[in-house]
């Protein structure tokens, strides 16, 4: 069964406690190191707030909404 998820975060969460290096976690959830961030929110900077996207290996697809 497919989903759709909405992540409205487009930065990591930093985890800095507890940690040599600082941790980030993903929040766009784009990473393919999930759950750590890997830097593939930088794909998202462009995007416009109000609108909803799907992600794939091609690139990136606005969707109408529909609910």
């Amino acid at each position: 069964m497919a989903r759709l998820v909405k992540h409205e975060r487009n930065t990591p969460y930093e985890i800095p406690e507890g940690t040599k290096l600082p941790v980030y976690i993903c929040a766009c959830g784009l990473s393919k190191n999930k759950p750590f961030c890997d830097g593939s929110h930088k794909r998202t900077r462009d995007e416009s707030a109000d609108a909803l996207y799907a992600y794939d290996e091609e690139g990136r697809a606005k969707l109408i909404k529909q609910y």
